[in-house]
């Protein structure tokens, strides 16, 4: 089973996080470069240029990576991290992760609104269910994900789900199949991994009723 909790492919390529030393699959794990001042770059999308080191998703090891000068040791020169580094990462995971949604959105694979997202889920139409973690607990019971093994999304605040569909917050949203669900469900498994140890996400009084 891999870190984003589905069962390994066997032909999914596996790399070794620098940190831990375990080896895992790529899809679990952010790959760091040296960019041209020699300062350690995220690579989220896994295409920048350059030998690639990878640590596994989340600020425990990506924070030991950088105090204990594990990135200078892969490179095989003395490279610098730069504050704050598991927040930046977390950042363009996210970033990631809500335009991954916003295309779904346009190519018409996900909705957001309670009604629209029930309707979905009682179609059968709908293979991911998403719920703001600031949603209030009443209102998100309502809805039940489809069956099977990490079919809901949590990870994201109604402000966060709202950007991607254009709107201030959204409480619910669903993501019907295709290869933009794959990339959304992939991206939100490393964002888990980042917004455990910082806390989990927005506490505060919870969002509005989607409209």
């Amino acid at each position: 089973m891999t870190r984003g909790g589905r069962e390994k492919d066997q032909d999914e390529p596996e790399r070794k996080c620098i940190a831990t030393g375990e080896v895992s699959p790529k899809a679990g794990l952010i790959r760091f470069v040296v960019g041209p001042e020699g300062t350690v770059v995220p690579d989220v999308a896994g295409k920048l240029p350059g030998r690639g080191m990878y640590v596994t998703c989340d600020r425990a090891s990506i924070g030991k990576a950088a105090a204990k000068g594990l990135f200078s040791r892969a490179a095989k020169q003395s490279v610098k991290a730069p504050d704050g580094l598991a927040d930046l990462v977390e950042i363009l995971v996210l970033r990631r992760l809500l335009d991954s949604l916003s295309m779904a959105r346009k190519a018409g694979t996900a909705v957001t609104g309670y009604e629209k997202v029930k309707d979905w889920l009682q179609k059968g139409q709908a293979r991911i269910l998403i719920q703001a973690s600031d949603g209030s607990e009443r209102g998100k019971t309502k809805l039940r994900a489809p069956e099977g093994e990490n079919r809901l999304i949590s990870c994201l605040s109604a402000g966060e789900i709202g950007l991607a569909f254009g709107r201030e917050r959204a409480i619910h949203a669903a993501l019907a199949a295709g290869g933009l669900t794959t990339r959304v469900v992939g991206e939100a498994a490393r964002l888990v991994g980042l917004r455990l140890e910082a806390g989990g996400q927005d506490g505060g009084k919870p969002a509005e009723k989607d409209m």
